[in-house]
């Protein structure tokens, strides 16, 4: 009885499995994908500060995040399924938060960045959005020993928040 009850539940987990991957549509990471290719642009730095790594840093965690979760392709052409653009707009440093005394206790590292998506199989899901992220560090620590960090950081989930505004519709 229990080894049909397995086999049972074995061949309806077998169905599922089949009908969400061989539609070519769905993922387990939530995307709704139907193209094939994508061109995610160099993006550019335009912020007040330039830190020379910060766009070729972004720029390859967003390729590699949505190469990685997604069956597309990456193509340097204008005619692709998917087209994500954009340019660095901010990156500063702040105050986060300052003790008794009136001296900072942590800082906040700032990194903002505009994007365009123009999804060519659906219109209505292109967008133009500002993304914000940011990281806290102890403001008795030089920004310069751990800025590699902190922007690797911040950009993964710049990343995951551009591929998710364009591919999962939660």
């Amino acid at each position: 009885m229990i080894l049909k009850i397995r086999s049972v539940l074995y061949i309806i987990a077998m169905c599922i499995t089949v009908a969400f991957t061989s539609c070519g549509v769905y993922s387990f990471t939530g995307a709704a994908i139907e193209g094939k290719t994508i061109n995610v642009h160099f993006i550019d730095n335009a912020s007040r500060n330039i830190v020379p790594s910060l766009s070729v840093t972004f720029t390859e965690k967003l390729r590699q995040r949505i190469l990685s979760q997604s069956s597309l392709s990456q193509l340097n052409s204008d005619k692709t399924d998917y087209d994500i653009s954009g340019t660095i707009t901010n990156y500063e440093v702040t105050v986060a938060s300052i003790s008794g005394s009136e001296t900072s206790v942590k800082n906040r590292l700032t990194i903002g960045v505009t994007i365009q998506f123009k999804n060519a199989l659906n219109e209505k899901a292109n967008f133009d959005q500002t993304f914000v992220r940011f990281s806290d560090f102890d403001a008795n620590k030089n920004l310069q020993s751990i800025e590699t960090t902190l922007i690797n950081d911040i950009t993964s989930q710049l990343a995951d928040d551009i591929f998710n505004k364009a591919f999962v519709n939660w």
